[in-house]
């Protein structure tokens, strides 16, 4: 999320969440840290793991293409969860955390969707360091390039289909949305997180569809969220966007918290993210265009979308059209908490021109989500 926003399997996650840390300032009734207004961030600390908050994950999405011209997108999710503890477990094999990872691939010019799934517990080749950004789940992986510097590596893959090696460099500095450094999700206390992103990511590398692995180029947006408990209460899922615009250096963000009546929760939002990093939260309006219907579970997600909101650089009301460059990126088997859109999206902006490129992510609309 939201993701990225979180995706579904944070229900499975907190379900397990059995066993409590210790004392934080402010914390959830079974004691796991919650996010405070006015917290101050210390990097490359902060890119790592926060065992005392009880659900985490780091998010990277974006596109792709090779020298011939074909146009990929991507999606690669790390997660990290509290776990049961067993009084009779062996600490080695460690049972206090679960960890959980997506990754997916968009064939454009094909019209193929790959995707796979993981879930794993600490001492299963799964984990993620404190103190700086070193994740890992069997062979994928996001990393420092050196363990604490700004460059970004990435290792994943699809079963035997697709791999992928990617350098990510930021183009920008990390934003961080919300107000007073929190990103509220709902009106309880809890409901929130830290949400930390770099916008905007220049990605080189190789992705390899079967043959030979080839030279890649293009950009991502990554998310790294901190949280205790994601969602409000009576929230059934949630529709999330990052755009990055063409030429101008500037991006945006949306969640919108979906209610069980169809409406949009108080605390959903819109954050655009300027040229220096710095967000800006505007209103906005979400018109669904077109439905896809799953032909896995009957799942009706939006297909094409309108989405209206204020250019905080004119102070003028403007529309965009999101549309995914394939109808079918389905999710259906995510462990835990049941299938889920997840996209490589073209934006257009008011005249029908290209006005850039997007992910975007529908959930609860296999399932109510249910936390």
């Amino acid at each position: 999320m939201m993701r990225r926003s979180p995706t579904p399997i944070l229900a499975l996650a907190l379900a397990l969440a059995t066993s409590a840390p210790a004392a934080d300032p402010l914390r959830t009734p079974d004691g796991w840290a919650v996010p405070e207004p006015g917290h101050h961030f210390s990097f490359p600390a902060d890119h790592g793991s926060h065992p005392q908050f009880r659900i985490e994950w780091w998010y990277v999405t974006g596109h792709l293409a090779t020298a011939p011209g074909r146009h990929y997108g991507f999606q690669a999710t790390f997660f990290r969860a509290a776990g049961p503890k067993s009084a009779d477990g062996d600490p080695a094999f460690g049972t206090s955390e679960v960890y959980l990872a997506h990754m997916a691939l968009t064939d454009v010019a094909e019209g193929r969707f790959l995707d796979e799934e993981r879930l794993n517990r600490a001492g299963w080749d799964a984990g993620a360091s404190v103190g700086h950004l070193d994740l890992h789940n069997g062979e994928w992986s996001l990393r420092g390039a050196d363990g604490t510097g700004p460059g970004i590596a990435l290792h994943g893959g699809v079963r035997a289909e697709a791999s992928f090696t990617l350098d990510l460099q930021p183009q920008k500095p990390l934003a961080i949305f919300g107000e007073n450094g929190v990103s509220r999700k709902g009106a309880e206390a809890s409901a929130a997180s830290y949400y930390l992103t770099y916008s905007r990511l220049k990605a080189t590398g190789t992705l390899s569809t079967g043959g030979d692995p080839e030279p890649v180029t293009g950009e991502a947006w990554m998310d790294h969220e901190i949280s205790s408990s994601q969602l409000g209460s009576g929230q059934v899922g949630w529709d999330w966007v990052c755009i990055q615009f063409k030429d101008t250096n500037r991006e945006l963000m949306l969640y919108r918290l979906r209610l069980a009546d169809g409406t949009a929760d108080p605390a959903s939002r819109l954050q655009w993210v300027d040229p220096s990093g710095g967000t800006v939260t505007e209103p906005f309006t979400w018109e669904v265009l077109a439905r896809w219907k799953s032909p896995r579970d009957g799942a009706d997600y939006p297909a094409r979308v309108r989405l209206g909101t204020v250019d905080p650089s004119t102070g003028k009301e403007v529309h965009f059209e999101i549309e995914p460059l394939v109808a079918d990126q389905e999710l259906a088997n995510a462990p835990g908490g049941g299938p889920y859109w997840e996209g490589a999206c073209r934006v257009r902006g008011e005249s029908g021109f290209e006005a850039g490129s997007a992910y975007m992510e529908l959930t609860g609309y296999a399932n109510p989500l249910r936390f």
